[in-house]
C-alpha cells in the first residue's frame, strides 16, 4: 500500500470571513481561495457537495488556506442549515478528532498572539521531555477549534524518543 500523506483539515466556523482573516493574519496561513458560496444548484460542484454532505445541506461557504508545508486548512460556514456552536469545544474524551497541531518557531509567542487575537491559551507551555527542548501548548481559536502548537516537526519528536514515554 502506498504511503498516505495528510492532505488537509476541515474546520467549521460561524463567520468564515472573520476566520479566514484570523487564520491568515494570526497563524500565518497562506490564503489560496477566499470565502465563496456553494449552493445545491444542480452544478457539478453543487452536486458533489450535496453528495458529500447529504440532502439536508442546501448552502455553505468555503475557503482554502495552507501551512508552509502544504497542509491545507479548509474553512466551512454552513448557511443552510446554519452552523451551530458546540456546547463543549474541548471534548477530548469523545471519539473523533479533537485537535490539530501546527509546528511553529516560537510556541510561547504564537500562543500569546492567539490569545491576543480572541483565541485562548488552554494549557501552559510544556517541554515534552525533560532532556529535550521540544515545547508544546494547547490553544483554541475564537470559535472553539483546539490547536496544539509544537516547536519541532512530529517525526523529529516521536521518531527519536526512546520508550518508555513516562521516563
Amino acid at each position: 500500500m502506498p504511503m498516505t500523506l495528510l492532505n488537509h483539515v476541515g474546520v467549521t466556523v460561524p463567520d468564515i470571513d472573520a476566520a479566514f482573516a484570523w487564520y491568515r493574519d494570526v497563524l500565518g496561513l497562506y490564503p489560496h481561495r477566499p470565502p465563496e458560496e456553494v449552493v445545491d444548484d444542480g452544478s457539478h460542484f453543487g452536486n458533489l457537495v450535496t453528495n458529500l454532505f447529504g440532502p439536508r445541506l442546501h448552502g455553505m461557504r468555503i475557503a482554502h488556506l495552507t501551512a508552509s508545508d502544504g497542509l491545507g486548512v479548509e474553512l466551512f460556514e454552513f448557511t443552510d442549515p446554519a452552523t451551530e456552536a458546540a456546547e463543549e469545544t474541548f471534548a477530548y474524551w469523545r471519539t473523533g478528532i479533537f485537535h490539530f497541531c501546527l509546528t511553529v518557531e516560537d510556541v510561547t509567542a504564537t500562543a500569546a498572539a492567539i490569545a491576543a487575537a480572541g483565541g485562548k491559551q488552554l494549557s501552559g507551555v510544556w517541554r515534552l521531555f525533560h532532556n529535550k527542548d521540544y515545547e508544546v501548548v494547547y490553544t483554541q481559536d475564537p470559535w472553539g477549534t483546539v490547536i496544539e502548537l509544537c516547536n519541532r516537526p512530529y517525526t523529529a519528536v516521536w521518531a527519536n524518543h526512546e520508550p518508555p514515554i513516562n521516563a
